[in-house]
């Protein structure tokens, strides 16, 4: 086994646990409202996202391309269009929220499916890192994101209409998503090399997600938006942002 492939499977182990302990307290204490804030931390996870989509995921998709000798910007599109996805479905989700509110089953399920597709394309961008550097600060990031959105949908799970049951097994089909996305990321990063759209295709995504994730995720409560303006807090994602570009030079 080598090391890339030992670290691959640690950060599976590492990001269920973290989702599983972020989400343990809200169904078994009942809470019914709050949210974990850890600012220096969100805000460097901002920064590697925003590093990682623009200078990682995005370089490396276009230059794929690019190798293929596929002239038209499909790597800027794919971008483009998982960005505006997560946007519409947020917009969505904000709007079920102001006419039906967070106890609705219906705003549940919707940002369940969104913190979902957010955690599968993370997980793959982390699967298909080539690098231990890379994994390492992106495996940081995804921490980072992965236990306030745990424990955050795990209170609006419990504060639901959703039966006990019926929401921890939603709750755990969240749970798995980042651990599958990294599999499926190691999968195509290691065995699909005979089908060459697939990567620079999942690179897109992931480059999509990462700058959704690092901008506008949240939106009003989005931390660019909503905290970044405390200067201590912008330099932490411009230190995100200078450790995705550090990282480039040995990838």
């Amino acid at each position: 086994m080598t090391q890339l492939l030992a670290l691959k499977i640690i950060s599976i182990i590492l990001t269920l646990l973290t989702a599983i302990i972020g989400g343990f307290y809200p169904f078994f204490k009942k809470v019914r409202q709050g949210s974990l804030d850890f600012p220096l931390g969100q805000a460097l996870a901002s920064g590697i996202f925003l590093g990682a989509g623009l200078i990682h995921m995005l370089g490396d998709s276009a230059a794929q391309f690019s190798a293929l000798h596929i002239a038209y910007p499909f790597a800027f599109l794919i971008a483009g269009a998982t960005f505006l996805l997560f946007l519409l479905l947020e917009h969505w989700g904000r709007e079920v929220y102001e006419h039906q509110g967070t106890n609705s089953v219906r705003f549940v399920i919707i940002a369940l499916v969104m913190l979902s597709i957010h955690s599968i394309f993370a997980g793959t961008a982390l699967g298909l890192g080539e690098t231990r550097s890379l994994v390492i600060i992106l495996l940081i990031a995804i921490l980072a994101h992965k236990w306030a959105a745990s424990f955050a949908i795990a209170v609006q799970i419990a504060s639901s209409r959703l039966q006990h049951k019926l929401g921890i097994l939603l709750f755990l089909l969240f749970v798995i998503m980042t651990p599958l996305g990294i599999l499926l990321g190691t999968a195509v990063a290691n065995t699909l090399q005979d089908k060459p759209l697939i990567e620079p295709i999942f690179n897109a995504l992931a480059a999509g997600t990462f700058l959704y994730l690092g901008t506008l995720h949240g939106l009003s409560r989005s931390f660019m938006i909503d905290k970044c303006c405390n200067l201590k807090n912008f330099s932490f994602v411009v230190l995100g942002f200078i450790l995705m570009a550090l990282v480039a030079v040995w990838t």
